[in-house]
């Protein structure tokens, strides 16, 4: 064994000292670790509050010497580099540790090339933190892109957070720092400090961290996946059906306030038994990203690849989707990819200059939202974003992402008035980078994930959003339909005796249903900041307003379209929707005496949801003008809509809409006369619901009488304020 005080120093440069203290140097690994030089090996470790370092060898201790400012050095006679430990005392204290400067990068070139183009379709996989086992040492690598850091360190409960004795080293021109640090596993808590340009100092949570401290708190967590998952079959047939062409009706919730209170786990033991006896064939979560501020619902996120914290952890989430999967319901989820909040712990200017944002202030701040906008330019900064697309459908197995905000990203003027914007290279205001970022992200979540759904919140008439890429199309699979809601809703809150002269408002729609592949939304935005809930827009005393409520969901399901219905407009819940205390499912207490009330309305919402996924006429041709007929739609002074819908096979359904609080009897609609009799299959108004009653038990026949163009009609008694739809006896 070697005496440890004849060990002879081999202190390091002067210079690379002084960049090492100051976390400055690129390469760390250059000078600290073992290194064959003429005379033998030299050993030097970097242990800032170390009283002493020992090289630990099968044949051999050799404490080396302290050169000072926690730097110890010592060159051995040795012919080549042994498999070696180190024995590091501190006060009361020797811990024995493998030296993390020893080891090769984890990362290969052909993930820095892809990172370096803007490529990398897993970047989850290269940056970020990963448990692994590197040169047969179990550890956590580290990796972060930050290109303009002048050094980058690694801070955590692991040093109490004094990143000085862990430097990171650049791995060549693409910005990405590189760490593995042995004996660090699960759970361990950590962020990057980045020396800035200017040589100031940034402590920052990880971009791409899988998993976070639950906020206030704002720590990267060290993460692994042990979920099994179970949901092979819904997987496997999951897009057996074009999503266009298939029943597609989507309950949306906010899950922290669903009931509040639960975990991811205690959400899977309820959520899916609830939407399934409602029968929804998909949920829709508000953003489930980690986000620091509770109150803006998810939509300014922190960290994009880690499922919020509040409610459990990863594994805890994909137990909640795979529970969904198994009980037959799809998981689509909001994704904000237009901005992000400017915390000066996430990813506002990140490595000390605009890095996610984009260079210039104008086009960087968002004017509505106080937050930054993405430079969807920039290929790193594209790429970071389609990965996390493709992330949350291949890691979560996710079915669909609803963009949100598209018409922000799309338009440089959104929100900012003349001189505050500088149009594009063509002299326009389209945002051709957000352009090529949607097409790019969108045909690269096709193209890898089978059977998903891509949907666009866009608000304005931007031509082709649901067309394919290849056709110069945004690339979407569907877009919600924003001005059918608007108009839809502007008719129904007028009083009846005034809705004569806004009939356009449930007509206009069918003027552009075709133009993209539209949803049917009304989501959360619209019971919220003062609009009122569904049922307080209805006009009209109490039962007047349920009966409107029903009315409209009836036509609501039967209009060419998918169908999406945020949580408590399923039971007309009056109060606006709160994040704090979520819907008021006292409401549904029989106690309430709410079985007409508020029950009625939510077993109409379920007999809806059955009856439609059993008529195909109703999803197979919402974007074929050949599956839609008007029957009626100018009868203004009746306050009255009739239509057809049509199956692939053309078996029809006829939709009645009266939005008149009167019984009309006897009234006359033409009809196919290929049909010999007709059953009503669906009335707002039938008791149960919480109606009057005016149903029609019998078989309708139609009469050899000519009306609206057609030669046969029938006579029906219109039920106020309801919907009937009647399909072939």
């Amino acid at each position: 064994m070697t005496d440890r005080h004849t060990v002879p120093a081999a202190v390091a440069p002067a210079a690379d000292r002084e960049r090492l203290l100051h976390g400055v140097h690129h390469d760390p690994h250059a000078v600290l670790g073992a290194h064959p030089v003429p005379g033998g090996v030299v050993f030097r470790a970097f242990r800032p509050y170390a009283l002493s370092v020992t090289v630990a060898a099968d044949a051999f201790e050799a404490e080396l010497h302290d050169d000072g400012d926690g730097f110890f050095s010592g060159l051995l006679p040795l012919t080549e580099v042994p498999a070696y430990r180190l024995l590091v005392a501190y006060e009361g204290t020797v811990l024995e540790t493998e030296d993390a400067y020893r080891f090769l990068p984890t990362l290969g070139e052909l993930d820095l090339h892809l990172i370096g183009e803007g490529r990398h379709e897993q970047l989850w996989r290269a940056l970020g933190a990963h448990v692994t086992v590197h040169q047969g040492v179990s550890g956590t690598r580290f990796a972060v892109w930050a290109p303009d850091a002048r050094g980058v360190r690694l801070a955590g409960g692991f040093d109490l957070w004094d990143g000085t004795g862990h430097p990171m080293r650049s791995l060549g021109s693409c910005g990405v720092w590189e760490l593995f640090v042995p004996g660090l596993g699960e759970g361990e808590l950590y962020k990057f400090e980045i020396i800035r340009p200017d040589g100031s100092h940034t402590l920052r949570a990880d971009p791409l961290a899988r998993r976070t401290e639950a906020p206030p708190a704002t720590s990267s967590i060290v993460t692994a996946s042990h979920h099994e998952w179970g949901d092979t079959r819904w997987m496997a047939h999951r897009g057996d059906r074009p999503v266009h062409e298939a029943p597609l009706s989507v309950y949306e919730v906010h899950l922290p306030s669903w009931r509040p209170g639960l975990s991811y786990r205690e959400l899977a033991d309820q959520l899916p038994a609830y939407v399934s006896e409602l029968g929804f064939t998909h949920v829709e979560l508000m953003p489930v990203a980690e986000h620091p501020f509770g109150g803006s619902w998810g939509y300014q996120v922190t960290g994009f690849y880690a499922p919020t914290a509040r409610l459990g952890t990863p594994d805890d989430f994909r137990y909640l989707v795979d529970r969904l999967h198994q009980a037959g319901i799809g998981v689509l989820m909001d994704w904000v990819p237009a901005h992000f909040p400017r915390d000066d712990w996430a990813l506002a200017e990140f490595d000390g200059r605009p890095l996610y944002e984009h260079h210039d202030p104008l086009r960087a701040a968002h004017p509505d939202w106080g937050t930054l906008e993405f430079d969807f330019g920039r290929r790193e900064v594209r790429n970071f974003l389609v990965a996390n697309a493709v992330y949350w459908c291949e890691e979560f197995h996710i079915d669909g992402l609803r963009v949100d905000a598209v018409a922000s990203m799309l338009y440089l003027d959104y929100s900012r008035e003349p001189g505050q914007w500088t149009p594009n290279e063509h002299g326009g205001r389209e945002n051709l980078d957000a352009v090529a970022f949607l097409q790019e992200m969108n045909a690269t979540v096709y193209r890898r994930c089978p059977g998903v759904v891509t949907i666009a919140e866009e608000s304005t008439a931007w031509d082709g959003v649901t067309r394919p890429t290849d056709g110069g199309g945004l690339g979407f699979g569907l877009k919600w339909n924003m001005g059918w809601m608007h108009d839809s809703l502007e008719y129904m809150q007028k009083e009846p005796v005034h809705r004569r002269y806004h009939h356009h408002g449930m007509t206009f729609s069918m003027v552009y249903a075709y133009s993209e592949n539209y949803v049917l939304p009304i989501s959360h935005d619209e019971v919220v900041h003062g609009k009122r809930s569904l049922v307080s827009k209805m006009p009209g005393d109490w039962w007047q307003q349920r009966a409107n409520h029903r009315a409209y969901l009836g036509f609501m399901w039967a209009h060419p379209g998918k169908q999406l219905l945020f949580m408590g407009q399923e039971f007309a819940q009056g109060a606006e929707w709160s994040e704090a205390h979520g819907p008021d499912w006292w409401l549904l207490d029989p106690a309430y005496g709410a079985e007409a009330d508020h029950r009625g309305v939510r077993e109409l919402v379920r007999d809806l949801n059955t009856l439609y996924r059993a008529a195909p006429a109703l999803w197979e041709r919402d974007t074929d003008p050949a599956g839609f007929e008007w029957l009626t739609g100018d009868a203004a002074d009746d306050n009255v809509l009739a239509f057809l819908r049509r199956s692939a096979d053309g078996t029809p359904l006829l939709a009645v809409c009266h939005f008149s609080p009167v019984v009309r009897e006897d009234y006359r609609l033409g009809v196919p006369e290929d049909v010999p009799a007709w059953v009503e299959v669906l009335n707002t108004d039938a008791g149960r619901y919480g109606g009057s009653g005016v149903v029609h038990p019998d078989v309708v026949k139609p009469e050899p009488r000519g009306t609206h163009g057609r030669p046969a009609s029938i006579r029906l008694t219109l039920p106020p304020l309801a919907t009937v739809w009647l399909r072939p006896a």
